[in-house]
């Protein structure tokens, strides 16, 4: 079998242009409600979310005063997961604190 050959085989094929999409990105935002403490909030948001004391004070700020505050942007299972967190600590301290996800 030749160079020939080969270059034969392959003269008839099509070449498939494969589409990558990024995965869907998920917004985690935090609600506001009249009974979470203020420190609550600001754990919450840097124990499940990483965020510093300063950042994470700033999204408590914008819970407080716009009614929701975004904590991230993630894909779908590690969103499910921090709210899944979210409703777990808040049950665990008593508090009615809850997060929700939306597609971004």
């Amino acid at each position: 079998m030749g160079l020939n050959s080969l270059e034969h085989d392959f003269e008839n094929e099509t070449i498939e242009e494969v589409e990558v999409k990024s995965p869907k990105l998920y917004k985690v935002l935090l609600l506001n409600d009249d009974y979470s403490s203020m420190d609550f909030v600001i754990k919450v948001l840097m124990g499940i979310f990483h965020h510093s004391f300063e950042k994470a004070t700033d999204i408590m700020l914008s819970v407080h005063e716009k009614g929701s505050g975004l904590c991230g942007i993630y894909d779908y299972e590690i969103a499910e997961t921090k709210v899944a967190h979210v409703r777990k600590m808040a049950k665990n301290e008593k508090f009615p604190l809850r997060a929700i996800m939306e597609e971004e």
